[in-house]
């Protein structure tokens, strides 16, 4: 077994692997999926292992729990638990452990638990092997997979099992777990001092990611001890000769306190030194990241790519929600370029999704694209400057009835009431454009819209005007 002796320099065992919870009461985080009565309550809590239990993909970021969701089943489970790797398994292995789940179900009564990792990797036939024993309860099987399951799963296990969505762990799950390593005996035993704002910079800087904040925390803990270890050092080279009175007295037990070595202290920046990046002064909930989405949103505007790029990557580095720039980058898109840039839009639109869909590191290439595409696009607020003057006018009573000729007049009666009547046809026009009233009585003539001569609103702008002619009849 590797070793996983307990204390700072403990092992070869890494600190993430030795603090995996034992039980599900001491998962961290994922709480929508341990309610009582769910599907892992159920399964981890069947210490026969004779009652059925329904198969299980688990869905998520890195470092979110799925292995130590499936460990802490094995442990509190009373079935037979079986490990595979996608990485390193094939078809063969697969098919072992269906004979052999099936050989203890017949036996004994008892079935097994497969968990596999990284299912996403396994191909279409590898996927196949699997399902007789799904389907025959030879084995429960419980896939963990940080890709959409939905493209990497093949869709008859998808429907023979449930698909649960992992969540990023939250600032205070991190804080629990963090604080649970320092003061465990699996852990670090409570051999080192962690700082507050220590403790804050390792949970600013997993984002969400248990396992690296686990890691840097081990990385910090190494440091701090090595100060330690060079203070003490430098401390013993300048201690004075002893007295040569020795008395001895009450200051004796006070002298030996004082002369046993001080916990190391892990400090923020022994913290940004172990994982070799600069914390960045950034608060999810605070002045700097307004600060800096508002320095980033007016870089965009202002054309300064450079600036904007720059704002990204302070984002990203301080583990802001990639979601949230998503959307604020969507809305760049219509709030200040517009129709100047019709397909800037889309490139904010499609890097959403795919940041959803790949997730973080990688999903930092297409936002990328999006800031690069939004911040040298030209610019133009002009649909939302329209918007916004049509809401006032609804705001301020401006509304007026709707023109008879354009109401509805499907429903029985409507023509009796003169709804349609008068209606052109665009499309029968030869220009495809009538002279026609839109707008209320009491706003026609209203102007919202006013392209500017940027970009592609230069060819909307002379387009309008004519259509504004034709279909006012010269108002």
């Amino acid at each position: 077994m590797v070793n996983t002796a307990q204390g700072l320099r403990s092992g070869a065992t890494p600190l993430a692997v030795r603090m995996r919870p034992t039980s599900l009461d001491e998962v961290a985080g994922q709480r929508h999926l341990l309610t009582p009565g769910s599907p892992l309550v159920a399964l981890a809590g069947d210490r026969t292992g004779e009652s059925g239990s329904v198969s299980v993909i688990l869905w998520g970021p890195p470092g979110t729990g799925k292995t130590t969701l499936a460990q802490a089943i094995a442990r509190s489970s009373g079935r037979k638990f079986v490990e595979l790797s996608a990485v390193t398994a094939g078809v063969r292995d697969v098919r072992q452990v269906m004979e052999e789940a099936r050989s203890s179900r017949d036996l004994y009564g008892l079935s097994t638990v497969l968990f596999l990792d990284e299912i996403h990797r396994f191909t279409k036939a590898q996927q196949d092997a699997l399902l007789p024993g799904v389907e025959n309860g030879w084995v429960i099987l419980v896939a963990a997979t940080t890709e959409n399951p939905s493209f990497s799963v093949i869709s008859p296990l998808l429907s023979r099992s449930l698909l649960l969505t992992l969540e990023l762990l939250s600032d205070d799950d991190l804080s629990l777990l963090v604080d649970r390593a320092v003061e465990d005996p699996r852990g670090l035993a409570d051999a080192v001092v962690l700082e507050p704002e220590a403790r804050a910079a390792i949970v600013r800087l997993a984002s969400g990611d248990a396992r690296r904040a686990l890691t840097a925390l081990e990385a910090a803990s190494v440091a701090a001890a090595g100060v330690a270890s060079l203070a003490a050092e430098e401390s013993d080279g300048q201690d004075a000769e002893p007295d040569a009175d020795e008395s001895g007295g009450e200051g004796d037990a006070a002298e030996a306190d004082a002369a046993a070595p001080a916990k190391p202290v892990i400090t923020a920046e022994l913290v940004a030194r172990a994982v070799d990046r600069a914390l960045l002064r950034y608060d999810r909930n605070g002045d700097e990241h307004y600060d800096v989405i508002s320095a980033f949103i007016k870089s965009v505007r202002g054309s300064d790519v450079d600036a904007a790029l720059h704002y990204l990557a302070r984002m990203i580095e301080a583990g802001e929600d990639p979601r949230f720039i998503a959307r604020r980058i969507i809305v760049l898109a219509s709030e200040d370029i517009g129709l100047a840039d019709p397909t800037a839009l889309g490139v904010a639109v499609a890097a959403a999704d795919a940041v959803q869909f790949i997730g973080m590191p990688e999903g930092r290439i297409p936002l990328a694209q999006a800031v690069v595409h939004l911040a040298t696009a030209p610019k133009s607020n002009a649909a939302y400057l329209g918007i916004d003057k049509a809401i006032a006018d609804v705001r301020a009573g401006k509304a007026g009835r709707v023109p008879k000729h354009l109401r509805d007049a499907h429903y029985p009666g409507a023509k009796r009431l003169g709804h349609g009547k008068g209606y052109l046809y665009p499309h029968d026009d030869a220009i495809g454009v009538v002279a026609q009233d839109y707008l209320p009585e009491s706003l026609r003539g209203a102007v919202y819209y006013e392209p500017t001569e940027h970009g592609n609103e230069r060819e909307v702008s002379a387009r309008l005007s004519k259509l504004r002619r034709i279909v006012r009849g010269g108002r």
